[in-house]
C-alpha cells in the first residue's frame, strides 16, 4: 500500500487542527446524530444547541476533547493504556466504566456475529504485532479496524479506534482517516463483512480510497 499524503508532522497536525470541527462533525453522523455543521462549530465553541439532547451534546464535546488529547500527546507511543486514555474521554458520562474494559456481553446491530469478551493481553500482542507493518497508512487502517471489531469497550469503540489510528496517521504524516457522511452506510456494510469473515482486504481498500483526508502541500 502506497502512502496517500506525505507531509511532515507539523503540516499533517495543521491539517487536523483546521478540519477538526469537519472531523468531529462526520463521526457525529456516524453515531446516528442528526446535527449540522454549523451546530458543531457552536458546540465546539461553547455554545449550546436546543434541539439535540445532553447526552448528544456531550458526545461531540467528547469527541473535542479526545481529538484535543491525541493531538497534544502525539510523540507517544500507542499502546493498550493509551487507548483506554482516548476512550475515558470519549465515553466521559456518556458511557458505563468508560476507560475500562467491558465485563459481559454485547450484541452488533446488524449481525447476528458476536465478539467475544475483550483480553488485555490479546489486543496488546496484536496490537504490538500490528505496529511492525512497514506502510503507516495500512498500519493505522489494520488498527483501526481490529480495535472496532475487539469491542473492547461497551460502547464508543469505532470512535476511540479511529481516534487511536489517527494518532499514527497524524504522527508519520499520511493524512487523516474520517468517514464522510455519504459514506456511511457503505463503511457499516465493510465493516460487518469484516466483523463476520475477518477478511479485512475490501474494508481495507474502502477506507484507502474513500476515506483519507489531506493536502499535498
Amino acid at each position: 500500500m502506497k502512502d496517500k499524503y506525505n507531509m511532515t508532522l507539523e503540516q499533517n497536525i495543521f491539517v487536523a487542527k483546521r478540519n477538526i470541527v469537519d472531523y468531529i462533525w462526520k463521526s457525529a453522523h456516524l453515531e446516528g446524530i442528526d446535527v449540522t455543521f454549523p451546530e458543531i462549530q457552536k458546540i465546539y465553541d461553547g455554545g449550546n444547541v436546543g434541539r439535540l439532547r445532553v447526552d448528544e451534546i456531550i458526545t461531540i464535546n467528547n469527541l473535542k476533547h479526545a481529538w484535543q488529547f491525541i493531538l497534544s500527546t502525539i510523540e507517544q507511543e500507542i499502546d493498550f493504556r493509551y487507548l483506554c486514555s482516548i476512550h475515558a474521554l470519549v465515553g466521559s458520562n456518556i458511557v458505563e466504566s468508560a476507560g475500562n474494559l467491558r465485563t459481559g456481553n454485547v450484541k452488533i446491530g446488524g449481525t447476528q456475529w458476536k465478539p467475544s469478551l475483550p483480553d488485555k493481553e490479546n489486543f496488546q500482542n496484536a496490537l504490538d504485532n500490528m505496529k511492525q507493518i512497514e506502510n503507516p497508512t495500512e498500519r493505522a487502517i489494520e488498527i483501526m479496524a481490529y480495535t472496532m471489531k475487539s469491542q473492547l469497550f461497551w460502547d464508543g469503540n469505532k470512535r476511540s479506534a479511529m481516534l487511536l489510528a489517527n494518532h499514527e496517521m497524524i504522527k508519520n504524516g499520511v493524512g487523516v482517516i474520517t468517514i464522510p457522511i455519504d459514506k456511511k452506510e457503505k463503511f457499516g456494510e465493510e465493516l460487518i463483512k469484516y466483523y463476520e469473515t475477518d477478511d479485512i482486504k475490501e474494508l481495507k481498500q474502502f477506507i484507502y480510497d474513500d476515506c483519507i483526508d489531506g493536502i499535498k502541500f
